[in-house]
């Protein structure tokens, strides 16, 4: 991984906007925002982030009612909202998860997908070796834990390409609660879900579970590792994308058209 061609333009430099946490609609509104700013030529952005309350985020091919139980949602006070990316339906848990965007124009990361997917990802593992947990990309958007053999995965990643702009977020999970998570997923009747609770169980693991590391330590390591050779600076939402993430938030994120449109 360390020997990987780099892609982007040496003389790029990057805008950090560090960890802070948002509702679900809310941190879909700033990715946007975001990418809209990136396509009117702003730098490119590395920005960290957590669910508050936790939510569940689907993709934007599948349907909030095949996929998840409303009503234990909103028992839970667990948010629900679709994404702009394809993939799966994904627990966020308030606590367990520290998330990412990449947003950067296609100029800049002039790749395919799965090399674009391989670069941002080795950010990823370059962050866990840091923590001293070896992981490794696994195509086309997971990164997984080798432990004696067995495989299992610690962080999910999903991307669009809009406008020449690509958007790539993931999930790194520090701990997770594998049992409330099956809980608002829909999943069939009780045997398939105790089998695929115990199928995830072997097949996902987290930063608690392969380390000591605190997540405030996490989360230094992630921006130590997705930072390492580039050139940056720190920076908060401008007022301009704070008016337009609320408008997005009122518009689309917040709506049951976009929302519960499939």
């Amino acid at each position: 991984m360390n020997n990987q061609k780099n892609h982007q333009n040496k003389s790029l430099k990057w805008r950090l906007i560090p960890l802070q946490a948002y509702s679900a609609s809310m941190n879909m509104a700033i990715d946007e925002a975001l990418t809209e700013s990136v396509q009117k030529g702003g730098n490119p952005i590395i920005r960290f982030y957590q669910w508050n309350p936790s939510a569940v985020s689907i993709g934007c091919f599948q349907s909030m009612n095949d996929e998840i139980d409303i009503e234990k949602c909103k028992k839970l006070r667990i948010e629900h909202v679709r994404r702009r990316t394809g993939g799966g339906a994904v627990y966020h848990d308030s606590q367990g998860e520290i998330t990412y965007s990449i947003i950067i124009s296609e100029k800049d990361m002039n790749v395919g997908i799965t090399e674009s997917y391989r670069e941002i990802c080795g950010w990823i593992v370059n962050s866990l070796k840091l923590l001293g947990i070896n992981s490794e990309f696994k195509p086309i958007n997971d990164i997984v834990v080798n432990n004696h053999g067995i495989i299992k995965k610690i962080s999910g990643n999903a991307q669009t390409r809009r406008g020449g702009v690509i958007l790539q977020h993931g999930t790194i999970l520090y701990s997770v609660d594998i049992n409330k998570m099956f809980s608002v997923l829909k999943v069939g009747d009780e045997k398939i879900k105790d089998k695929l609770i115990q199928n995830v169980k072997e097949r996902v693991t987290c930063i608690k579970s392969q380390s000591n590391n605190t997540k405030q330590e996490t989360y230094q390591a992630l921006v130590q590792g997705f930072l390492k050779d580039k050139e940056y600076y720190e920076s908060k939402l401008t007022e301009q994308e704070l008016m337009r993430t609320e408008q997005l938030v009122r518009e689309r994120y917040s709506r049951d058209e976009w929302n519960l449109e499939r």
